[in-house]
């Protein structure tokens, strides 16, 4: 391998286990290496999990994303496990991804791709190697849990298990095959009867726009059966209103997994979508490396350094990448870091998913914007918001429960939108972490304060259920699609200011003390309300 220096040389030699040459961060030490080699090698022959015609399409419909016909909806949990692989779990997620996709859609009038944090996101990368639990009364460190594909959460359970990696094939597996016996038995026709209940919103404001999108939503659908554009026969893309495209994606974090699930093949023609007819002469013969864990995997912001073992295997993939971007990365980095995953700026290839914390958003996402837009990348990213994990908190009567605010959630998000609109780029779609899961009683989980359903610190054992990072619920998620949705609404309509101008993140009221997060409180749902209220 020549060094580092030379990267953005595209011939240079890659291969699909050329990163093992490189500095691991997050590694695991599995201590039985020669069970980890039998596991490999087993991974090596199965089938891969997604098809390279899948993958092909993907970066078809992201390369409109990037041109701004498409908007980017990523979602699902923080970190699966094994047991969330049920129907009922399954279901909850792709319903609620459906939902906020129709929301988005009616407000922004394009298609939405639907892109889920499920089936696969086992791993979690962690910022201790061990941690302290109470164990039979005493104090013992043990293992950090590193998510269902490495070790268990019991404390007992933490020794690494290279069997685990199997496990987690075979449970993405299973949840992938549900997917997609779901979406094409019908659980995706819009016509379909559909439980649209906003009992949780508080504000009647709110409430009566939620009602409104939901009505012109019906007769909309209604409309066109009647007239007949509604086809029973799929598009190109596989998408019509009774059956959508779904695909899944996890952090590409076990580089030995990766490995064992890329296979080299000939690119589909349907999905080739380059910026030149050179290009596309140059790579239409060739047979190219396809990670089929996934249609799409993501650099975490732990494991993109330019001169370690993740980008060395993430720049040879075919593959459409996301990569972490937060405040300790530097706009000169950033482009670097793209010169390698991207040296052809291929549209739609590289997503930039910004996850910088409401309180350091506005100083430092600029910054980045304008380092891409200075660069040859300008038209090839999609730039994505991700506002969970800048904005993790303890709780104020639980020190140990993690929690996020949705007033910093929607700051962040408004923030992104409005910055990037200001600086002449697009934010193309949005990163969310969030659950449909309910309780036998029908209650949403309790993670995230705030929101419409204006839940409370105290609210937070009522049913939280998270083993890593707190989720956004059901209602929660749903505010947030109609928040996007009324943004994109009014951008396409020349009105972006008002309703989701959002007052700095300074002067909000975060709830701190535990209060309850009302109009009053929240000055940015307050804001979004009464920009409802007024229009006409």
């Amino acid at each position: 391998m020549s060094d580092r220096s030379s990267m953005n040389d595209s011939k240079q030699e890659w291969s699909t286990s050329s990163w093992r040459s490189k500095p691991v961060a997050q590694d695991v030490v599995y201590p039985d290496a020669e069970n980890l080699s039998t596991v490999l090698q087993q991974l090596k022959s199965l089938p891969g999990l997604v098809t390279p015609t899948e993958v092909d399409r993907l970066r078809k419909q992201l390369a409109d994303v990037a041109d701004g016909k498409s908007f980017l909806l990523q979602s699902g949990d923080c970190a699966e496990l094994f047991s969330y692989c049920n129907p009922t779990q399954i279901e909850a997620k792709l319903k609620l991804s459906l939902l906020m996709s129709l929301i988005i859609i009616w407000g922004a009038r394009v298609p939405v791709v639907r892109l889920g944090r499920v089936a696969g996101q086992y791993a979690k990368p962690r910022s201790k190697a061990t941690e302290v639990v109470d164990f039979d009364g005493e104090k013992k460190e043990v293992l950090t849990f590193r998510g269902d594909n490495v070790n268990g959460f019991d404390v007992r359970d933490r020794k690494p298990d290279p069997e685990r990696l199997l496990k987690a094939y075979f449970h993405s597996s299973a949840t992938l095959n549900h997917i997609r016996a779901s979406l094409s038995s019908g659980f995706a026709d819009l016509h379909a009867p559909m439980s649209w209940s906003f009992s949780h919103v508080r504000s009647p404001a709110l409430q009566a726009e939620f009602e409104r999108i939901v009505e012109s939503l019906t007769d909309a659908l209604d409309f066109m059966k009647t007239v007949g554009a509604d086809p029973e026969s799929r598009s190109e893309s596989g998408s019509s209103l009774s059956s959508v495209d779904y695909y899944i994606s996890h952090e590409g974090l076990m580089l030995e997994y990766e490995e064992a699930l890329t296979r080299v093949q000939k690119p589909s023609s349907k999905g080739l979508h380059s910026n030149s007819s050179a290009e596309r002469e140059e790579r239409t013969p060739s047979e190219v490396p396809y990670v089929l864990s996934a249609h799409t995997i993501w650099l975490g912001d732990r494991t993109r350094q330019l001169d370690g073992a993740h980008i060395e295997f993430f720049r040879g993939i075919r593959n459409p990448v996301g990569i972490k971007v937060g405040p300790s990365m530097k706009p000169d980095e950033l482009v670097k870091l793209l010169d390698v995953i991207d040296p052809r700026c291929e549209r739609g290839r590289v997503t930039l998913i910004g996850r910088y914390g409401a309180k350091n958003v506005d100083a430092l996402l600029p910054a980045h914007i304008r380092a891409v837009n200075a660069s040859s990348h300008a038209q090839s990213v999609i730039w994505c918001c991700d506002p969970m994990h800048g904005n993790t908190t303890s709780s104020p009567s639980n020190p140990s429960v993690k929690t996020r605010l949705f007033s910093d959630i929607v700051t962040e998000l408004a923030s992104a939108l409005r910055i990037h609109q200001s600086l002449g780029s697009r934010l193309g779609g949005v990163h969310l972490e969030l659950t449909g899961d309910m309780d036998e009683n029908g209650f949403s989980v309790t993670e995230c304060v705030g929101g419409s359903m204006q839940l409370q610190d105290r609210d937070l054992a009522r049913n939280y259920q998270s083993h890593c990072d707190p989720r956004l619920n059901y209602e929660q998620s749903l505010d947030i699609a109609f928040l996007i949705s009324h943004f994109l609404r009014g951008q396409r309509l020349g009105k972006t200011s008002g309703a989701f101008s959002p007052a700095p993140a300074s002067t909000l009221v975060n709830d701190q003390a535990g209060g309850s997060p009302n109009e009053e409180q929240d000055q940015i749902l307050s804001e979004l309300v009464k920009g409802i209220s007024a229009r006409p």
